[in-house]
């Protein structure tokens, strides 16, 4: 399956509301953005996101509603002193990305995995209708 059909049947831009939360292209005036990847292996659709220093139990939410799926955390600032950082290049706050899924996905049977800073989510797949349209006879 090619990931860029996904949205066939759908709203005709989806994928606009990825562009606009993409990275390069992006526009994002709340929070930050989780980078992502995504593929298809063994019958499943497999999202894998950069989450580093995020606790999985109190701050990450993952979500599936209406072909999107919805992954928010929160990473808080620890502080050890008084003393704040000279420079820190680190991310804190909300975080939040939404991605369409493919038009086959099963919404009922995604699993999550956190494991070393990454997030693993899988959502399973029907098998895709190859059967080409028929004609209808018209009666009359």
């Amino acid at each position: 399956m090619n990931l860029t059909e996904r949205s066939q049947g759908r709203f005709p831009f989806p994928e606009l509301l990825e562009l606009l939360e993409s990275p390069v292209y992006g526009f994002r005036p709340f929070g930050q953005i989780i980078r992502v990847e995504d593929f298809v292996a063994d019958g499943r659709y497999v999202l894998r996101a950069e989450l580093p220093g995020v606790d999985p139990d109190k701050d990450l939410e993952v979500s599936v509603g209406h072909g999107i799926l919805h992954i928010r955390a929160e990473k808080t600032k620890e502080v050890k002193d008084a003393k704040e950082p000279r420079r820190s290049e680190i991310a804190y706050g909300a975080f939040s990305r939404s991605v369409t899924l493919p038009p086959t996905a099963k919404a009922e049977d995604v699993a999550a995995v956190y494991r070393d800073g990454v997030l693993e989510i899988t959502v399973g797949l029907e098998e895709e209708n190859t059967t080409a349209g028929r004609r209808i006879l018209v009666q009359h």
